[in-house]
């Protein structure tokens, strides 16, 4: 059975940072192309940063350059660090696996395990 847990959303600052993270069970980082999506009320869920396999990355337009998506193969956890956050990033933030075989994908319809959200609001 696989499990991803989010943490480390919270309320900050405009320009402020924070770091989320996403510890999985039932399946190994390393293996598996893994993504942040964020949504907010009335949008479509919104692909923000992706890693394969192959350590190789992809992030949206909105992001790129403020945002960093990593993952830590010894703890078995991926973590997006968030800088220089704006209002326009104030979302539910959820993290998500699948097996894409070297693709870091930012479509949704592309992973099949998804975790509940966290929770980052900017102000």
């Amino acid at each position: 059975h696989v499990q991803l847990v989010e943490s480390g959303g919270g309320s900050v600052q405009t320009g402020g940072s924070l770091r989320l993270s996403c510890a999985p069970s039932g399946l190994s980082v390393s293996d598996f192309s893994m993504a942040w999506f964020r949504q907010s009320p009335g949008k479509e869920r919104e692909g923000v940063a992706a890693i394969d396999s192959e350590d190789i990355t992809s992030y949206s337009d909105s992001v790129k350059g403020r945002f960093t998506i990593s993952r830590d193969n010894a703890k078995n956890t991926l973590y997006l660090q968030m800088n220089n956050l704006k209002p326009e990033d104030t979302a539910m933030y959820y993290c998500a696996a699948g097996f894409l075989l070297g693709v870091a994908s930012l479509s949704p319809s592309r992973y099949d395990n998804w975790g509940q959200g966290t929770q980052v609001t900017v102000s």
